[in-house]
């Protein structure tokens, strides 16, 4: 959720609100709806299973967020905006802060046949689940895959054109959805996991980032990497005792250019909205208004200045401009039968 409270310290959130992003000159993003699995009692929070009431108790925490969502953009003088249904940033003003949605776990969402109403009111990219498993998918904690609803949920979301989010997909459904899925992905929000990985990470730790073999998979289908800045996504053995550094996050950066033949499909998917304070970030990095300073780093290991620029803004919107055509008429996705490396 994007805070709404000033920035600060050591108690989350902290990392971000709506005035130091227009102030930090942030135009485009990406909204969460996020829920976890975790017993209801907090707007967030729902009771897991698949019994009726536990439904209940997702859809609410999910619907509560939207229906926020939707208060800020028709709220005079909130400059919050709501993209057209599937990402479509095309009406974008530039004095407004134009927000698409994810959901980020997707037990809000009663069934598939729920998902046309979600688009309408803005969604234009769905994870099927958090780090712990869902009723359509296993998360990044655990080892299970998709479930038959997560299935049907896949075709759902071929069908009305929205689009696939790998991050915190567990391996096992992360390689079905690549068999099944026929329309455009991303990881939101996810770095490189051979330069986080030094034979002590957990499994929930080696699954929220990506194995190169699914980089690869990611840029054959001409989708999008968001580069995350939280440290421990950065810093090798997901330490927390440290900020990273620049140096260290423009190596994640690099790497996913590399193993993608090139620039055009990286930006920021900072994930600065997700629950932690400022002092987790990079070292420099405190506020949006700080993001220059990632510009600056990737400058400084020679990006032109079209690069930054695609960085910063360009390849995230070239994305979303695709992603927003009829499902018939876009190019580079399709299925795959590949497998990412474990």
């Amino acid at each position: 959720m994007l805070a709404a409270t000033p920035t600060g310290g050591d108690s989350p959130p902290g990392a971000i609100t709506i005035p130091t992003l227009l102030g930090g000159g942030v135009r485009r993003a990406l909204a969460t709806i996020f829920i976890e699995p975790a017993g209801a009692g907090r707007p967030f929070t729902y009771d897991p299973g698949d019994a009726p009431e536990a439904i209940d108790s997702a859809c609410r925490a999910a619907r509560w967020q939207m229906t926020l969502y939707r208060q800020w953009a028709s709220t005079p003088g909130t400059r919050v905006a709501i993209a057209r249904p599937g990402g479509d940033f095309s009406a974008a003003r530039a004095d407004d802060l134009t927000l698409g949605v994810l959901v980020e776990g997707a037990d809000g969402i009663r069934g598939p046949d729920e998902l046309e109403w979600w688009k309408s009111q803005g969604v234009a990219a769905v994870a099927l689940a958090w780090a712990k498993p869902s009723r359509y998918a296993g998360g990044n904690g655990v080892e299970s895959g998709l479930t038959d609803l997560g299935r049907a949920m896949i075709r759902e979301i071929d069908r009305l054109g929205l689009v696939h989010d790998l991050s915190h997909l567990s391996d096992a459904s992360l390689a079905e959805l690549l068999e099944l899925a026929e329309g455009p992905v991303i990881a939101s929000h996810s770095n490189v996991r051979a330069l986080l990985d030094d034979g002590g990470l957990t499994l929930s730790q080696r699954q929220r980032h990506l194995a190169d073999e699914t980089i690869r998979e990611i840029a054959r289908r001409d989708g999008m990497i968001g580069s995350v800045i939280f440290s421990p996504f950065i810093v090798k053995g997901g330490r927390r005792d440290r900020r990273a550094t620049l140096a260290e996050w423009a190596s994640h950066v690099e790497r996913i250019c590399e193993l993608m033949g090139g620039r055009t499909r990286v930006g920021l998917g900072s994930d600065a909205d997700g629950g932690f304070s400022r002092e987790m970030l990079p070292e420099g990095i405190n506020a949006p208004a700080d993001f220059i300073r990632l510009a600056e780093a990737l400058a400084d290991r020679g990006w032109s200045d079209d690069e930054v620029r695609g960085f910063a803004h360009g390849n995230w919107e070239r994305f979303w401009a695709r992603a927003a055509r009829p499902a018939g008429t876009r190019e580079g996705t399709g299925r795959t039968i590949r497998t990412p490396g474990r």
